[in-house]
Protein backbone atom coordinates (compact mmCIF):
# COMPACT_ATOMS: atom_id res chain seq x y z
CA UNK A 1 0.00 0.00 0.00
CA UNK A 2 1.52 3.42 -1.22
CA UNK A 3 0.95 6.07 1.59
CA UNK A 4 0.70 10.13 -0.14
CA UNK A 5 2.74 12.30 1.72
CA UNK A 6 1.31 14.43 4.47
CA UNK A 7 4.44 16.29 5.80
CA UNK A 8 5.95 19.84 4.24
CA UNK A 9 9.53 19.67 3.49
CA UNK A 10 10.35 21.83 6.28
CA UNK A 11 8.75 19.19 8.79
CA UNK A 12 9.95 16.28 7.33
CA UNK A 13 13.91 17.69 7.89
CA UNK A 14 12.65 19.00 11.67
CA UNK A 15 11.41 15.20 12.24
CA UNK A 16 15.22 14.23 10.59
CA UNK A 17 17.05 16.34 13.19
CA UNK A 18 15.03 15.27 16.00
CA UNK A 19 14.66 11.92 15.73
CA UNK A 20 18.65 12.10 15.13
CA UNK A 21 18.83 13.79 18.16
CA UNK A 22 16.54 11.51 20.11
CA UNK A 23 18.71 8.51 19.38
CA UNK A 24 21.48 9.76 20.23
CA UNK A 25 20.34 11.10 23.94
CA UNK A 26 18.47 7.97 24.50
CA UNK A 27 21.93 5.58 23.75
CA UNK A 28 24.73 7.89 24.87
CA UNK A 29 22.60 10.48 27.16
CA UNK A 30 24.21 10.88 30.42
CA UNK A 31 21.61 9.41 32.97
CA UNK A 32 19.73 7.07 30.33
CA UNK A 33 22.92 5.42 28.91
CA UNK A 34 21.61 1.62 29.72
CA UNK A 35 18.42 2.32 30.84
CA UNK A 36 14.74 1.05 29.70
CA UNK A 37 14.47 5.29 29.77
CA UNK A 38 16.77 5.49 27.27
CA UNK A 39 16.23 2.76 24.80
CA UNK A 40 12.49 4.18 24.81
CA UNK A 41 13.78 7.65 24.08
CA UNK A 42 15.77 5.76 21.00
CA UNK A 43 12.74 4.34 19.93
CA UNK A 44 10.64 7.03 19.66
CA UNK A 45 13.22 8.75 18.47
CA UNK A 46 13.62 6.14 15.13
CA UNK A 47 10.04 6.17 14.91
CA UNK A 48 10.52 9.87 14.32
CA UNK A 49 12.92 9.62 11.80
CA UNK A 50 10.96 7.15 9.94
CA UNK A 51 8.01 9.15 9.39
CA UNK A 52 10.67 12.20 8.11
CA UNK A 53 12.69 10.01 6.12
CA UNK A 54 9.02 8.14 4.68
CA UNK A 55 7.30 11.33 4.48
CA UNK A 56 3.84 10.19 6.33
CA UNK A 57 3.19 10.26 9.47
CA UNK A 58 -0.01 8.04 10.84
CA UNK A 59 -0.83 10.56 13.64
CA UNK A 60 -0.93 13.03 11.75
CA UNK A 61 -3.71 10.94 8.84
CA UNK A 62 -5.60 10.22 11.93
CA UNK A 63 -6.05 13.93 12.75
CA UNK A 64 -7.01 14.68 9.34
CA UNK A 65 -3.69 16.27 8.05
CA UNK A 66 -4.21 15.94 4.33
CA UNK A 67 -2.07 15.02 1.44
CA UNK A 68 0.34 17.55 0.16
CA UNK A 69 -0.47 17.40 -3.51
CA UNK A 70 -4.45 18.20 -2.42
CA UNK A 71 -3.44 21.77 -0.99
Amino acid sequence: MFYQKNLPAWERTARLVAGALMIACGLVGPGVHGTAVGYIIAATGAATLLTGFVGFCPACAMAGRKSISSK
